[in-house]
C-alpha cells in the first residue's frame, strides 16, 4: 500500500517527520547525564513511577533537578520555561513561598493524625469565600472527590446513573470512563485496563452542547447527577455554546438531578472559578490539583440544601463503612498548604496577572497561526490557552477527536522543548501562572512561530 502523503491539519507528513527528527536529535544531544542515569537499571514498572511519565513526546523521560516559579531545570542543567506546570498542579508556580513556608512550619508539628486543626476550620471559610457558600469535605485527589460526590448524589436521589459528556475528564472515576461510539451508543472508553464491569449500568455518555440529548436522558428518571466540567478541557478544548450551561442547570432542576461541576481545570478561569463567575449555581462542586499549591489535595462541597438531604439520608444509614474518605486525606499538611494558597497565593491580583499574561500568549499564538496560514485556531479560558490543529472552534467530543493529530502534536511539542519551552504532553495546553514573565511568554510565541515556519514556510 502506498504511503499516505496527504497533509495533516495542513502540514505535510515529510515536514512533520523532519521537525520530529530534528527535535529528537537536539533533545538527545542536550541530555547525556539523563541518558546515563536512565541506562542504570531500576525496579519501576516500565522504568518510571507512573506509566504516563513515558507519554511525553520526547524519546526518553526528562529527569528534573528543580523547579522554581515557572521554570524547570533538568539534571543536565537545561532550563525550560514551564507552561505545563504539572498539568495544572502547579498553576500558581512551583513551590510558592507561602506554601513552602507552611510546609516547613507544619513539618515540625506532625504530618498526619486523623484529627482537625485550627487551620482546617479556617479553610472552610476561605473556600466558601472563594467559590460560594458550600458544606465542604477534603480529599487527596479530584478523582476521589468526584467519586465521593457521586455517592452522595445517588444516596440523596435514590437513582443509579450518572450522566457525563463524551470526551470529558474527571480523573479515573469509573462512571466517567465512558464515551459515545459512532452510532451514538454509550460504551466503555477504549484502552481501559482490566475492565470487567459493565460501565453502561452506572453511566450515560451524552454529546456536549446538546440540550435535547440531555433532556431525553434526564427524562428517564435514572440520572442521579450530571457530572461535568464547565469547559471540555482534555479532548482539545471545547467551549460551551451560549446558554448551554444555563440550560444544563435548568434541566437538572426540572428533572430532579444534581448538577456537579468539576472545576479542577477550569479554576484557571479566574478567582472563584468558572461557576461563580458565570452564576451557574451547582448543587456540588469539585476542585483539585493546584488548590493547595501543589500538595496533593482536593475539595468537594455541596449546597446547604443538598447537605440537608444528605443529613436526612445519613441519619438512617446503618453504621459502617461509607465508601468515602481515605486515612491520609484531610491531614494537617494539606490544610496548612490549602490555607496558604487560598489566603496568600491564589489571590484576585494573582488571577488578574494570569489573565493578562494568557491574553498576551493567546494573541501571540494567533498572530503566528495567521502569519503562516496554518488552518488552526487558539482557545482560551482564563489562564488556560490551547492551540488546536483545526480551523474553527469545536462543538463536541466527536469533533475534538477529529481535531486531534498525535504525530503532528508530538512533533510540535518536541520542537518546543528543543527551543526551551515545555507545554502539557497530553494535549496542546499551556498555562500562565502569576509568576510567568512577559519574557517567557514572548519566548514561547517566538518558538511557536519558528515551529510553524518549519511546517508551513517556503521550501528551501
Amino acid at each position: 500500500m502506498p504511503e499516505d502523503l496527504s497533509p495533516i491539519a495542513g502540514a505535510s507528513p515529510a515536514r512533520i517527520a523532519r521537525l520530529a527528527a530534528g527535535a529528537e536529535a537536539a533533545y538527545r544531544a542536550a541530555r547525556p547525564q539523563t541518558l546515563a542515569r536512565l541506562a542504570q537499571p531500576n525496579d519501576f514498572l516500565g522504568g518510571v513511577p507512573m506509566h504516563w511519565m513515558k507519554d511525553w513526546p520526547q524519546p526518553f523521560p526528562m529527569l528534573v533537578a528543580r523547579a522554581t516559579e515557572a521554570t524547570i531545570e533538568d539534571i543536565d542543567g537545561n532550563l525550560l520555561d514551564d507552561f505545563c506546570l504539572g498539568d495544572t498542579g502547579s498553576m500558581y508556580g512551583h513551590s510558592p513561598a507561602p506554601v513552602a513556608a507552611a510546609i516547613r512550619a507544619q513539618a515540625d508539628r506532625g504530618l498526619t493524625y486523623m484529627l482537625p486543626t485550627s487551620a482546617a476550620l479556617d479553610c472552610a471559610a476561605l473556600l466558601s469565600e472563594r467559590f460560594g457558600p458550600m458544606r465542604w469535605q477534603i480529599a487527596t485527589t479530584a478523582t476521589d472527590a468526584n467519586r465521593f460526590a457521586l455517592r452522595v448524589a445517588r444516596a440523596v436521589t435514590g437513582r443509579p446513573k450518572v450522566a457525563v459528556f463524551d470526551g470529558c475528564y474527571h480523573g479515573t472515576v469509573d462512571e466517567a470512563m465512558i464515551a459515545l461510539d459512532a452510532t451514538g451508543r454509550t460504551v466503555a472508553r477504549p484502552g481501559l485496563v482490566g475492565q470487567t464491569a459493565d460501565l453502561t449500568l452506572t453511566g450515560t455518555a451524552l454529546p456536549w452542547n446538546d440540550l435535547a440529548a440531555l433532556d431525553a436522558a434526564l427524562a428517564t428518571g435514572e440520572i442521579a447527577a450530571v457530572l461535568t466540567e464547565p469547559v471540555m478541557t482534555n479532548s482539545c478544548m471545547v467551549l460551551p455554546a451560549p446558554g448551554f450551561l444555563e440550560g444544563v442547570r435548568d434541566l437538572c432542576t426540572r428533572h430532579g438531578a444534581l448538577l456537579i461541576l468539576d472545576e479542577t481545570h477550569t479554576q484557571s478561569s479566574g478567582w472563584g472559578g468558572y461557576a461563580r463567575g458565570h452564576g451557574l449555581g451547582p448543587d456540588m462542586l469539585v476542585v483539585g490539583k493546584c488548590i493547595a499549591g501543589g500538595l496533593p489535595t482536593a475539595v468537594w462541597g455541596m449546597t446547604e440544601a443538598t447537605a440537608d438531604r444528605f443529613a436526612a439520608y445519613d441519619a438512617t444509614r446503618p453504621s459502617g463503612h461509607s465508601g468515602m474518605g481515605t486515612t491520609l486525606s484531610a491531614n494537617p499538611m494539606q490544610f496548612a498548604c490549602l490555607r496558604a494558597t487560598l489566603a496568600e497565593v491564589a489571590t484576585p491580583a494573582a488571577h488578574a496577572r494570569m489573565e493578562t499574561g494568557a491574553a498576551r500568549l493567546a494573541e501571540g499564538l494567533t498572530a503566528a497561526i495567521r502569519r503562516h496560514g496554518a488552518p488552526w485556531h487558539v482557545a482560551r479560558v482564563g489562564a488556560r490557552v490551547e492551540f488546536i490543529c483545526h480551523p474553527t472552534p469545536l462543538r463536541d467530543g466527536a469533533e475534538a477527536r477529529l481535531a486531534h493529530h498525535p504525530a503532528l502534536e508530538a512533533a510540535v511539542h518536541a520542537a518546543l522543548v528543543a527551543r526551551g519551552c515545555l507545554i502539557a504532553p497530553f494535549h496542546n495546553m499551556m498555562l500562565v501562572s502569576p509568576v510567568t514573565t512577559a519574557a517567557q511568554i514572548d519566548r514561547l510565541t517566538a518558538a511557536f512561530d519558528a515551529v510553524l515556519a518549519d511546517l508551513f514556510g517556503a521550501q528551501e
